[in-house]
């Protein structure tokens, strides 16, 4: 364990912990904040430390932000609702590649957790990170669980990031099944990062409850060991690559053609993919590069079609 004398602790809470606390301030403030490009402005500089470049960006995590400002369908709602999107992918991909729908709710009072199976588990469809597992009805606290979905009904997860596609989605619950990976545990997540009908890398999330790791492939299944975007990866394990890879990535090649950069997530289950999500901006274009190259690299494949951003 690194051990900090005080003059080092004092910066270290300079550096890191204020930026973080005023951005914590920042991003409570939003729904307050009326112009876009401010706010994003602000939080870009007090994520990444850099100068927000709309009117020329480069970087990976800039033209995110740009496209925020500039690109946006109304069926890019529908795609981010976790429910709507279940017409979209029961049409183009058949609904075999959807996980089972146990019901689907206004708000959390007219959930009947009767006629629930034993394990599934609850989705708002309207934001990111709100899940609640399931796992034994014997143990599950229906009170707890009916205040936590609640509260986030009332989140609009538009202004924390300003994704406009988010704005126009209901907020509604949806319950499906509890899957489980091959070995018993929680499914391992694999996120194509997808730059109009290519795939560029694979990030596969696992042990989430744990020891949460993120590790990064390339299309041919080689472990990305120099660069991570995003949370701890852990070269020393390598993820299996998956019998359906081909599979994987001939749908997301289909799934992402004409979309300058969106991530789509699959699950397997007992040899067969499921269909996850639809994201438009990973992590809400909002972390740091290691090393930073990589944010112009991953910029360089986002083709903004000369679209410009009143700054």
């Amino acid at each position: 364990m690194i051990k900090y004398t005080r003059w080092q602790r004092l910066r270290r809470c300079f550096r890191i912990a204020i930026p973080r606390l005023i951005r914590e301030i920042w991003m409570w403030l939003s729904p307050w904040i009326k112009s876009d490009i401010i706010y994003l402005k602000v939080l870009y500089f007090l994520t990444n430390g850099r100068i927000l470049d709309l009117q020329h960006p480069k970087r990976f995590t800039e033209k995110l932000q740009a496209l925020k400002l500039i690109y946006t369908k109304p069926i890019h709602s529908q795609m981010v609702d976790k429910y709507g999107v279940r017409e979209i992918i029961e049409q183009k991909l058949g609904k075999q590649h959807l996980f089972p729908l146990l019901g689907v709710w206004d708000n959390a009072e007219d959930i009947d957790f009767d006629t629930l199976p034993n394990q599934f588990v609850l989705k708002p469809t309207h934001d990111s990170g709100s899940i609640i597992f399931c796992r034994n009805k014997n143990d599950f606290n229906i009170n707890n669980a009916r205040k936590q979905l609640n509260k986030a009904l009332k989140r609009r997860f538009f202004y924390k990031m300003r994704e406009l596609a988010y704005r126009g989605v209901k907020p509604r619950i949806i319950a499906e099944p509890l899957m489980v990976d091959e070995d018993g545990t929680e499914l391992k997540d694999y996120k194509l990062l997808c730059f109009d009908g290519e795939v560029k890398f694979i990030q596969v999330h696992y042990d989430r409850e744990h020891n949460h790791r993120r590790n990064l492939y390339t299309p041919d299944w080689k472990l990305v060991e120099d660069f991570f975007m995003i949370g701890p990866s852990d070269p020393s394990y390598n993820v299996p690559r998956p019998e359906l890879l081909p599979q994987m990535l001939m749908i997301a090649s289909q799934l992402s053609k004409g979309f300058p950069e969106i991530r789509i997530d699959f699950y397997i289950v007992n040899n067969h993919l499921y269909f996850g999500e639809f994201t438009f901006f990973h992590s809400g274009g909002l972390f740091l590069f290691q090393p930073d190259k990589y944010d112009y690299i991953l910029g360089s494949y986002i083709n903004l079609q000369q679209e410009q951003v009143t700054s």
